[in-house]
């Protein structure tokens, strides 16, 4: 039985590596704005919009990129967003409404998510696209559009429970759309109210990255499509959601061992890699395995606009050639709404060290001034160890690997940054900086709480403003603003080498 460590270590894109390799910059913003801090990138989120862009221009399909707004709160990628040709997928009145003012147009907007009154006029009042749920929610829309003599809602029917030629299986449920079979529905209020809403086309929304069910519900959609049109209607886009997934990891291979060791680790085979034995959804009943991995897939093969790509590529199941070449030879535009996939390499969680102490165990705790729901690896399920950033001025430290559990500043004994024991490459000391990487999609925002009157990590926007190698290595130099702070158009100040 080996106790080598078990490293996890994050995929890094060349910008990220480089804010990393900023150390004394880093450290810097720490000890003027506080622990925890969030930094976003919105140079590497305009980046990513050019990638799921070029997908869609390599298939020939118009369409747009329509970044899932829940995904990340900050301003200054929004703001940054504008400046692009992606739209937003607002899922709230205040998503809505920061989107109208990061200098979004109403025609560059998809408005999904249960709606209230107040969205849907908001919506129909600036031009927004709806994409629309079910029979109720046409028909308040219609009214409010009525009621204030607004110009026709163009919507979007959101469809589920799709299924497939053949043999009888259906797409995975969900608690969004309206069930392909109760499509006449739909239709039957759409003609009622012809003078106030628009339908330009049909999606769908799956809680899944599977490829197969999401190939399943495109070909429901293109179905649906050809409903549309014997009913006298001109649609024109179909929606495909989110849900393209983002690579964590550097290495499949620690993925792969990591997951084996969990398993030998329940079944006690090794010793317990997780605070109290937890298993991630594995038990062991009767000396036998149970119960499935509840974890993101942290190393993935094919994920962001690659994944898309694959899915235009792929031939529908039942029609017998590519989707991509199926929508481009019926003229649809394609609408996508990444949220995770846009924001990958976008952001930056940095906790300070505030004690370290020997465990009972033999391990080490690290104690951070952050809590669990300043990053929130695990209630989202992804696995990845943090960065060092040794303090410069620190004395000497001991070398070697040591596996650690990082625990937050919360009086809860449930407040654990992992459950996981974190390797990492030596033991800190209080004061040295952990950088979780990668935390802009849902990790730095969807979780966290003044609990306990802890401060909410502060949120800074960063640049780099020179990518040119210099002679310790780095790519440049960084400058930084308050996310609120930021606009396109404004250099941003505190630069710092």
């Amino acid at each position: 039985m080996s106790n080598a460590p078990l490293y996890l270590e994050p995929r890094l894109a060349p910008r990220l590596a480089s804010l990393l390799d900023a150390a004394s910059f880093l450290h810097a913003l720490v000890d003027g704005l506080g622990s925890p801090l969030n930094l976003v990138l919105p140079q590497q989120f305009a980046e990513n919009v050019a990638r799921f862009g070029s997908v869609l221009r390599r298939h020939h399909l118009g369409g747009r990129v329509c970044f899932a707004h829940k995904a990340s709160r900050s301003q200054a990628l929004v703001r940054h967003l504008a400046t692009t040709g992606a739209a937003l997928d607002a899922a709230s009145l205040g998503e809505l409404r920061q989107a109208l003012g990061a200098g979004f147009t109403g025609d560059r907007i998809v408005v999904t998510g249960p709606k209230d009154p107040e969205t849907l006029w908001l919506a129909a009042r600036c031009g927004a696209v709806v994409n629309a749920d079910g029979a109720g929610e046409l028909e308040d829309a219609a009214r409010i559009v009525g009621a204030f003599g607004l110009p026709r809602l163009r919507v979007v029917l959101r469809l589920s429970e799709f299924e497939t030629s053949g043999t009888r299986v259906l797409s995975r449920r969900s608690r969004f759309g309206t069930a392909v079979k109760s499509l006449s529905d739909l239709l039957d209020v759409l003609e009622r109210h012809q003078d106030a809403l628009e339908p330009i086309g049909v999606g769908y929304h799956l809680d899944t990255t599977s490829l197969d069910e999401k190939a399943t519900a495109l070909e429901g959609c293109l179905r649906a499509m050809e409903e549309l049109q014997i009913r006298g209607f001109q649609p024109r886009v179909v929606d495909v959601g989110g849900g393209f997934g983002v690579n964590y990891l550097a290495h499949a291979g620690q993925w792969d061992h990591y997951t084996t060791e969990l398993a030998h680790a329940v079944m006690g085979r090794r010793p317990p890699l997780t605070w109290g034995g937890h298993g991630y959804g594995l038990r062991v009943e009767n000396g036998t395995l149970r119960g499935s991995l509840g974890l993101y897939p942290a190393h993935r093969p094919v994920a962001g606009s690659a994944y898309l790509d694959e899915l235009l590529s792929r031939p529908a199941p039942g029609l017998g050639r590519p989707f991509g070449t199926l929508l481009l030879e019926s003229m649809y535009d394609l609408y996508t709404e990444p949220g995770r996939a846009l924001a990958d390499q976008c952001g930056l969680t940095l906790g300070r060290v505030q004690e370290v102490r020997a465990g009972g165990a033999g391990e080490h705790l690290v104690r951070l001034a952050l809590n669990a729901g300043d990053v929130g690896l695990e209630d989202h399920g992804v696995l990845m160890d943090p960065v060092l950033l040794p303090r410069g001025d620190a004395p000497g430290q001991e070398t070697g690997p040591v596996g650690v559990y990082l625990m937050g500043n919360l009086c809860l004994e449930g407040d654990l940054i992992t459950r996981r024991m974190v390797f990492l490459p030596r033991l800190p000391r209080p004061g040295d900086l952990l950088a979780f990487a990668n935390t802009a999609g849902y990790c730095m925002d969807f979780t966290a709480t003044r609990a306990q009157q802890q401060p909410v990590a502060r949120k800074v926007a960063v640049r780099e403003e020179d990518a040119q190698e210099d002679a310790r290595g780095g790519r440049g130099t960084w400058s930084w603003c308050l996310d609120e702070q930021y606009w396109p158009v404004t250099a941003t100040g505190g630069r710092r080498t």
